[in-house]
């Protein structure tokens, strides 16, 4: 079995010492009640993960560090997930089921068929979808934790299409090209994506033009009609199997 991950605070690092936070304590103690001399991992978030093995499990949780490698989860190549605003399961259910996939970066967007708001979108909500991503991530065997960015609007979507290698925007009418043809018009692998997926009942034909125009391409994801939260799964896994980032 392998052993539980963590991902560690910063502050949590102490030279050859990992001082896991209330909550994660609290889970090894009560939940998974770990003793000391168990072992876990304990990941920085910027790529790296430390065998820990436990020197102190009761009010404090801490660990000492025997050994230190790269991460092997993270993809080569970023996505970032432009997700048109959800109700709350199949959000949630978006943001775990692309963290395991391998999403980078997720933005919430209001759009015009959406039915929630840039502006109800609280603090408590992130805090609730980070740790969403971040429990995620660790099941997932990540080296990072996704980022989650605050709700935005349609035109300030458009306005960060500007420094992908490639945006894409998931398409269900008029003239698009299959992902393979959109992702390699020259061959060359790029090192970042933007990928729009709609909400439910999908873009306007204004907002496919507009972001067309802010130099999408509109791509078909097959000859089937997915849901929203199932194209936004579908979509990342087929853009990292194409450029490589799946594995065998």
């Amino acid at each position: 079995m392998s052993a539980n991950r963590f991902f560690v605070s910063e502050s949590g690092f102490e030279g050859d010492l990992v001082r896991l936070g209330a909550e994660q304590a609290h889970q090894v103690c009560h939940v998974l009640r770990l003793r000391a001399g168990d072992g876990i991992v304990a990941l920085d978030g910027a790529g790296s993960e430390f065998d820990v093995t436990l020197t102190s499990v009761g009010r404090e949780v801490v660990g000492r560090v025997v050994s230190t490698r790269q991460a092997t989860g993270e993809p080569d190549v970023q996505i970032a997930l432009f997700q048109g605003l959800l109700a709350r399961e199949k959000f949630e259910w978006v943001l775990q089921k692309g963290t395991e996939v391998g999403v980078a970066r997720f933005v919430p967007v209001q759009t015009e068929r959406t039915l929630l708001r840039a502006r109800h979108i609280d603090d408590r909500k992130l805090v609730r979808w980070r740790r969403i991503v971040a429990e995620a991530a660790e099941q997932s065997h990540r080296g990072c934790v996704p980022q989650i960015e605050k709700a935005i609007t349609w035109p300030q979507a458009l306005s960060q299409l500007g420094g992908f290698d490639h945006t894409l925007i998931a398409s269900t009418s008029g003239e698009t090209l299959a992902l393979n043809d959109a992702l390699r018009p020259d061959g060359k692998t790029p090192r970042s994506i933007a990928l729009l997926i709609g909400p439910e009942g999908g873009f306007t034909d204004d907002e496919t033009a507009q972001a067309r125009d802010s130099g999408a391409i509109a791509v078909t994801l097959g000859p089937r009609i997915l849901r929203t939260e199932t194209a936004a799964i579908v979509a990342p896994a087929l853009v990292l199997h194409i450029v490589g980032q799946m594995g065998s």
